[in-house]
């Protein structure tokens, strides 16, 4: 389609002129996707389908805002719940009664846990976990395997051994800020590694007072991995933290560790729990999870009302309709549109992850300009795209046949153009940036 996005444009510049960095989430950074042509702001949300300041529609076949919208965006029955909230009034000098219920909810479906906190953010949700674990360990060093956010605790081990090799383990997340006083205090290990794990278990268990690390998120744990961290974990005294925050509840209902039969004794939930309201959520056993008490954690707005009534519509419309098999089938759909698209025009990729979280990489030495391509053609035809898509119950199969439809186009477009060497020619703008790296 033709279209301008000016006002967008525009306004990105203006923000980038007196908000640092443009944006309040780097992975919303249009920067990350294709500069100077991303539309960066949206006027309304609905199912997957946006619409930008300039008026333009497309369907979200990305992260529909960054994995928190499950059931998609502005679904009816957690809006309906929320707005009866708003009106009778959201924030009080009491309690909000709904945090009870969904506590109850929580430990309802989690069996193996006692006892639930709230906080807004995943970010938030990993901090509070790990100063739980470390007053009730009264230890102080965690080891770390995934993404955990952006606080202090967590980016220390982005600090290196000395300042010569700051920043250079989590590429793409700048310690700077960070005190080199926390030096030492968080060390990573590789997903599917036990000799990584071991070696940090082995140099410094008997200070360790938490494994935090993301269960899985693009493939399965090698059972001896996961077998080898709760056996190590629970000899030694160390809590053992599952972040679940990005995969929970797309592979299942209440969190892959579930189904990969591992039990932690902290479970960590935020995004898709609210469904794109502010909540998180904190669930373990009592042994750990009382020590909460005894460490100052307290926050005005987790006692706001909105985040509970959200996560408790979310869960209860999740499991009605069974959202983990739709995701699976929507998600399959895509990757049979990728590979066939594809091989059809002698396109080389590869494709990983869960059909929950697809993804697909450019096996070419242009990569990075191949998929800032991708991204402009597909705004063209009216959708937001690049090599990773985390559908949602608003993904139907009629919205697959459109977009696998875009993919033949993009892909005959895209071989065309390799084999007369103009890969970076076509585009409009700047190469895309890269994110930062995980350890999974």
């Amino acid at each position: 389609m033709k279209y301008s996005t000016d006002r967008t444009q525009n306004l990105y510049k203006e923000a980038k002129k007196i908000i640092p960095g443009g944006t309040q989430l780097l992975s919303k950074r249009p920067e990350m996707f294709a500069p100077g042509q991303w539309p960066g702001y949206f006027t309304q949300a609905k199912g997957c389908e946006v619409w930008d300041l300039d008026g333009n529609h497309y369907y979200d076949m990305t992260s529909n805002g960054i994995g928190a919208c499950l059931l998609g965006f502005a679904d009816p029955d957690v809006s309906k719940a929320v707005k009866k909230r708003i009106d009778n009034g959201s924030m009080c000098t009491l309690n909000a009664p709904e945090e009870v219920e969904l506590a109850k909810m929580l430990l309802d479906i989690h069996s193996w846990a006692d006892m639930v906190r709230f906080a807004r953010t995943g970010g938030e949700t990993s901090a509070v976990a790990v100063r739980i674990a470390r007053a009730a360990t009264d230890k102080s060093i965690v080891a770390i395997c995934g993404y955990h956010g952006w606080h202090d605790w967590y980016l220390a081990a982005n600090l290196g051994e000395n300042d010569s090799l700051r920043g250079h383990l989590l590429s793409g997340l700048e310690p700077l800020g960070v005190p080199t006083e926390l030096r030492g205090t968080n060390y990573t290990f590789r997903y599917n590694c036990i000799d990584d794990f071991m070696d940090v278990i082995e140099k410094y268990g008997d200070n360790m007072a938490a494994v935090i690390m993301e269960p899985c998120r693009n493939e399965d744990p090698d059972p001896e991995f996961l077998m080898c961290i709760r056996e190590e974990t629970k000899k030694r005294g160390i809590l053992l933290i599952f972040d679940e925050i990005t995969i929970g509840w797309r592979r299942n209902y209440g969190g892959a560790h579930l189904i990969l039969d591992c039990i932690p004794d902290i479970a960590i939930f935020a995004k898709t729990l609210g469904n794109g309201h502010p909540i998180g959520a904190i669930i373990g056993t009592r042994k750990a999870m009382e020590s909460a008490d005894r460490s100052f954690i307290s926050s005005t707005y987790w006692t706001e009302s909105v985040g509970y009534v959200a996560a408790i519509a979310t869960l209860k419309k999740m499991r009605e309709i069974k959202i983990w098999d739709h995701v699976d089938k929507i998600g399959n759909l895509v990757f049979k549109a990728w590979k066939e698209k594809a091989d059809k025009h002698g396109l080389d990729i590869s494709i990983g992850g869960y059909p929950c979280l697809a993804h697909f990489t450019y096996n070419h030495k242009k990569a990075a300009a191949l998929k800032t391509l991708y991204t402009q053609l597909m705004l063209e035809r009216g959708f937001l795209g690049n090599t990773a898509i985390y559908p949602t119950a608003a993904h139907t199969e009629e919205i697959v046949e459109k977009y696998s439809e875009a993919i033949d186009e993009v892909f005959r477009i895209q071989a065309g153009a390799i084999r007369k060497g103009r890969a970076d020619e076509l585009l409009k703008g700047p190469v895309c940036h890269s994110g930062f790296k995980r350890l999974l």
